[in-house]
């Protein structure tokens, strides 16, 4: 829907995971998206070169998120939500909402 003005679809794949999550990180988008995790990693890279997203060391892992002080974000956030509120609700519910398990299994816990 928006890939022509992103410039790709990852990019905005992306950008509405991040809008119905807030945070994320690249395997776990891999995961959710189904896209090769090289092309989210450039996607994360530009979108955070360009001031969009602001990266955050947990741990070992790199969350991303909208970046705060971007002069647009408000603007942003607002056009990607009638972007996102337009798709139909199977897939907005397969791809962006989804259930992540954002905690590591307890040790020795049956699968």
């Amino acid at each position: 829907m928006l890939e022509k003005l992103f410039g790709n679809a990852v990019i905005e794949k992306i950008l509405f995971y991040l809008l119905a999550n807030e945070k994320s990180y690249a395997s776990e988008l891999q995961a959710a998206l189904g896209i090769p995790l090289y092309s989210i990693q450039m996607a994360l890279g530009r979108l955070e070169k360009g001031g969009i997203l602001v990266r955050q060391a947990q741990g070992k892992t790199q969350l991303y998120q909208f970046n705060p002080r971007y002069p647009f974000r408000v603007t942003l956030q607002s056009f990607l939500k009638q972007a996102y509120d337009s798709l139909p609700e199977e897939m907005r519910i397969k791809l962006y909402e989804a259930p992540v398990r954002r905690r590591p299994r307890r040790k020795d816990k049956p699968l």
